[in-house]
């Protein structure tokens, strides 16, 4: 159990790091004004006309960094301070949220695939956990059996997590590239922003890395406990 808490540890420091320099990166670039003047709110509304979408919404939703595309009610989600300001960070957030909804317009595979996995993970991953704790203690106390299918069961759950997780990836840095490629042939920022744009977007994605690769190595390490006790 010591080596979970200590990899649980390591990642939640790593994610943390990356976290903080994210903030730090936005706090940078929100102070990056754009020359056109444009909010997020107007730079998602063109980005949207411009790849010839007109029936998905633009509308702000309450908190910070809370910015994400929903494909069920087709609405572009940007919080506050994205849909209000005109900044090289909110330019960055606003192309990147439109780049799930062309995503979505142009059934890209990977978005497909984790959209199928939504209601499986919402279900299995609350209880994954407590199932591979169970089943190992039940294992323990009574031999192998029923406790090791158990615990396999949960290790299953935790698989499709894992899974949404390493889908979530592509799904993330190719919305973040239709955004820059967007907003550099239509000249919505000057170089000096793009590059803002292209460095706080690079933060954003790395969180989903770091999430990934602890999702892997606690299945890995789990899976190690669940097998290995096998004779």
């Amino acid at each position: 159990m010591m080596g979970y808490y200590i990899l649980i540890g390591t990642i939640a420091l790593v994610s943390w790091l990356v976290s903080n320099q994210l903030k730090r990166k936005f706090e940078k670039y929100s102070k990056v004004h754009l020359r056109n003047g444009m909010s997020g709110e107007e730079i998602a509304k063109k980005m949207l006309a411009d790849n010839g979408i007109y029936d998905v919404q633009v509308i702000s939703t309450p908190g910070r960094l809370t910015d994400h595309y929903n494909p069920a009610n087709k609405t572009v989600n940007l919080s506050e301070a994205v849909f209000n300001q005109r900044n090289a960070a909110a330019a960055a957030v606003a192309a990147h949220e439109c780049g799930h909804a062309v995503q979505h317009a142009t059934a890209y595979q990977y978005l497909t695939m984790r959209s199928k996995l939504v209601p499986i993970v919402s279900v299995t991953s609350s209880m994954s956990q407590w199932l591979v704790f169970g089943g190992l203690a039940l294992g323990a106390a009574a031999g192998l059996g029923l406790g090791w299918w158990v615990a396999v069961a949960g290790l299953a759950m935790m698989a499709f997590a894992t899974l949404f997780s390493i889908i979530t990836l592509p799904v993330e840095y190719d919305a973040s590239n239709r955004a820059l490629a967007w907003l550099k042939a239509k000249n919505i920022v000057t170089p000096d922003e793009y590059k803002g744009s292209e460095d706080a977007l690079k933060w954003a994605a790395r969180t989903y890395l770091v999430a990934a690769i602890g999702s892997i190595a606690s299945l890995l390490y789990w899976a190690l406990q669940v097998f290995g006790g096998r004779d």
